[in-house]
């Protein structure tokens, strides 16, 4: 009787776990995708209903839709382009704005474009404390002159479960920081699932 309660709570356990893996991933891309077409529903729809008088359901997501794709238009040529880095220039010049703007922009590039440098490098990091592991992403390198010494650090972003848009960054000695061989992508994979999907092995990355 006791064996069979265990391979009966063994096989709730795993079809739970299962059910977790599948249905957290859309959980989250739903809130995300909610809130992006909610929130350009909230801005054309009371327009739409204004002008026309009537109320159009889903607009939210055909206007998303379609405001990114013209955007990637509008980048990808001379004009656009032009009028795109006056855009971030007049951004970049707003107080406030401009520390939102700059870094979220810095760090979704850093995340999707391989030209560019930021998150570029999974490393491995002794936090919160020593003998703890985390994975983090090396952000930029910075000298640090203090009590009369300098020191060589790394700027160092540790992302949060589920949700690695949001995390901490600190500063740790360069010779703290372990480079991994492992993407950013497969690094971020381990990082959302909460370690469930894992390389077998960490290994330090070779000639970095």
């Amino acid at each position: 009787m006791a064996k069979l309660r265990k391979k009966i709570i063994s096989l709730l356990r795993r079809q739970f776990l299962a059910g977790v893996i599948v249905i957290v991933p859309l959980i989250l891309t739903f809130m995300v995708l909610r809130f992006l077409f909610g929130g350009v529903d909230n801005l054309f729809s009371p327009l739409i209903e204004k002008l026309f008088g009537i109320r159009i359901p889903g607009l939210g997501i055909v206007a998303t839709l379609v405001l990114i794709y013209f955007v990637g238009v509008l980048a990808n040529n001379v004009i656009g382009s032009r009028i795109i880095r006056l855009w971030d220039i007049l951004f970049a010049k707003t107080p406030l704005v401009r520390t939102i703007y700059g870094a979220s922009k810095q760090f979704l590039e850093g995340l999707t474009l391989s030209n560019k440098k930021a998150l570029q490098q999974a490393v491995l990091i002794q936090y919160p404390r020593l003998g703890c592991y985390a994975i983090g992403f090396t952000a930029s390198r910075i000298e640090v002159k203090a009590a009369g010494s300098k020191s060589d650090m790394i700027a160092v972003f540790i992302p949060s479960t589920p949700t690695p848009f949001t995390g901490f960054s600190y500063l740790f000695p360069a010779e703290e920081v372990i480079p991994l061989e492992l993407t950013v992508e497969e690094a971020l994979k381990f990082v959302v699932s909460g370690g469930f999907v894992s390389p077998e092995k960490f290994l330090p990355a070779k000639n970095k």
